[in-house]
């Protein structure tokens, strides 16, 4: 009984906190929960990634932190990381890392990234050290917490929470509905 009380809406609406891809004025705004370490959001990662193929600017997409560090050790530091990325204007090429190498977060991995992606390593490790992104992914779990979320990844298409299938096209054809109920065609 008490998942049919918990929230279905993103709180708090996307803003200027969030990391986005495409158009502010989309017709669609995908909003992931996820971890890094998960593998079901790594998987959920090649969804994304083909859902926006398919729709370019008709989708905005953002990506909110939800890691769980009592499952997956390395979650924490890896967010943190991307955090540090973005703070060198980089969020989404470390994004893309992390995901692609689910399996190797540790902290030399991570600045191992930090260096291939040509970041200022100095601050990248005096960022991690500090945890001076820590409070960001807090209040993305929080908002999280907030929205009804319990794992990950879960999805909020326009606001409102997505229940059904994400993987084998469910997310792209729910994407796509979405905007061709605001009157956006392919």
């Amino acid at each position: 009984m008490a998942s049919q009380n918990r929230a279905m809406n993103l709180a708090p609406a996307v803003g200027p906190h969030d990391h986005a891809q495409g158009p502010e004025t989309a017709a669609v705004t995908l909003v992931q929960y996820g971890d890094y370490e998960c593998s079901r959001s790594g998987q959920a990662y090649a969804a994304v990634e083909e859902t926006q193929r398919q729709l370019g600017d008709r989708m905005r997409f953002v990506f909110r932190h939800f890691a769980l560090p009592e499952i997956h050790l390395h979650s924490q530091n890896a967010a943190e990381a991307a955090e540090a990325a973005g703070s060198q204007g980089q969020f989404w090429e470390m994004h893309t890392r992390l995901f692609k190498h689910q399996q190797a977060l540790g902290s030399g991995f991570l600045l191992e990234y930090a260096d291939d992606m040509k970041l200022d390593t100095s601050r990248f490790l005096r960022e991690m050290a500090a945890h001076t992104h820590a409070e960001h992914v807090r209040d993305d779990f929080h908002s999280g917490i907030e929205s009804g979320v319990e794992g990950s990844p879960t999805f909020f298409i326009n606001g409102v929470r997505y229940e059904d299938s994400w993987n084998g096209g469910g997310l792209l054809t729910a994407v796509e509905e979405a905007a061709s109920s605001r009157g956006e065609k392919r």
